[in-house]
């Protein structure tokens, strides 16, 4: 069994009358990048906040690693990039990051160009942090969130207002964390197009509600341009489908729908083929949306 990293249950944080969290769970297992995905203000940075205790739940509970009571030694596997860390502007990047591993108790000062190396800024550990470019600056925050070597990393739109060279630097920095170093990720972003460039899960909230939860392949399938066959003979309808225009290349979502992924650019034999074979169509169409318009149904149908 995949071991579960974070598990929340009905997480709520409340502010006096305006609820910021609303019954959030979530489940994160070893190994994965769990894109959590956003509008401004939906809910994000204060999940992320309660789990990482910068503020404290209104109701409901969370476990880390499969602790829930000794939160203190599960924190140490963790580390996060939720608010900046104050890097110095006169201090280079190796110069403040060796601030922080005083602080973290890091006595082995080659753990510095380790992670200085890991999100590739090692050639450039002796430039002062004000010279640095604002996609240096998120990736020197994550050498910060990994500088203690935690098994569970946090963070909180390290994307945010770069330009492509640097969201490609962080994109290829996260996928080398994950792929090398095993280390599982919760980042959150309101652009999902660059998210599902990287993550292998998303959760979509909004107004502090947990509003849809699903694997890289279930999105690909709720997104993929399909034909989309509605009958009440499903069973009868799949037989025709591999008989007579030799394809399996579909999907029964239920008892009434379909999707097929061949023949899209001749849903009219696929209609005449099923008629012919006596099946009763209520409905074929085709479908299939870009994850931009796919955010803004689900925003929608969460407001309903």
């Amino acid at each position: 069994m995949q071991e579960i990293v974070l598990q929340t249950n009905n997480l709520t944080k409340k502010y006096k009358d305006f609820v910021a969290l609303d019954n959030a769970t979530i489940t994160i297992h070893k190994g994965d990048i769990y894109g959590l995905i956003g509008r401004n203000g939906a809910g994000k940075t204060t999940l992320m906040k309660t789990i990482t205790t910068l503020t404290n739940k209104t109701g409901g509970s969370f476990s880390l690693f499969g602790s829930e009571e000794e939160l203190t030694e599960s924190k140490r596997r963790i580390g996060c990039l939720i608010e900046s860390p104050a890097f110095f502007d006169n201090l280079t990047a190796y110069q403040n990051l060796k601030y922080y591993s005083i602080q973290k108790g890091i006595v082995d000062e080659k753990q510095i160009d380790k992670v200085l190396k890991t999100v590739d800024l090692y050639k450039e550990r002796n430039k002062k942090f004000k010279k640095f470019s604002l996609g240096m600056k998120q990736r020197l925050g994550i050498a910060f969130a990994i500088l203690d070597n935690p098994d569970f990393i946090i963070l909180d739109e390290p994307i945010n207002g770069l330009d492509p060279i640097g969201i490609k630097e962080i994109r290829d920095t996260l996928k080398r964390l994950n792929e090398e170093e095993k280390i599982t990720i919760l980042i959150s972003s309101h652009i999902l197009s660059e998210l599902y460039l990287i993550a292998n899960h998303f959760c979509f909230i909004d107004k502090g509600r947990i509003i849809k939860d699903v694997s890289k392949e279930e999105l690909d399938l709720e997104c993929s341009k399909c034909i989309v066959i509605r009958t009440k003979d499903v069973k009868k309808a799949t037989v025709v489908l591999e008989k007579e225009l030799s394809t399996t290349n579909y999907k029964v979502i239920d008892n009434t729908e379909i999707r097929l992924y061949d023949y899209l650019e001749n849903s009219a034999k696929v209609n005449k083929t099923l008629l012919s074979n006596d099946i009763e169509i209520m409905g074929i169409y085709e479908s299939g949306i870009s994850l931009e318009d796919y955010f803004d149904s689900l925003i929608k149908e969460g407001a309903k």
